[in-house]
């Protein structure tokens, strides 16, 4: 059998591409990560925070209803 890419989410191992098991057949494997989560580094997370988007509007919060019905 071929090794399966999965994320664990939700409590859950999500594979990442199609797996050709039988439904609800019973698996036995040992998880090894392969990637850190991004933002699971701290410093990494703060860096995300930390970055600031310009939408060329000075006040955003006056245009919030413009679109709405």
């Amino acid at each position: 059998m071929d090794t399966i890419h999965a994320i664990f989410e939700n409590g859950v191992f999500r594979p990442v591409q199609p797996v050709t098991l039988p439904e609800k057949c019973e698996v036995e494997f040992e998880p090894r990560v392969v990637a850190e989560p991004l933002g699971s580094n701290s410093e990494e997370l703060q860096a995300l925070l930390e970055m600031r988007f310009s939408s060329g509007f000075s006040d955003t919060a006056a245009r919030h209803n413009e679109h709405q019905p």
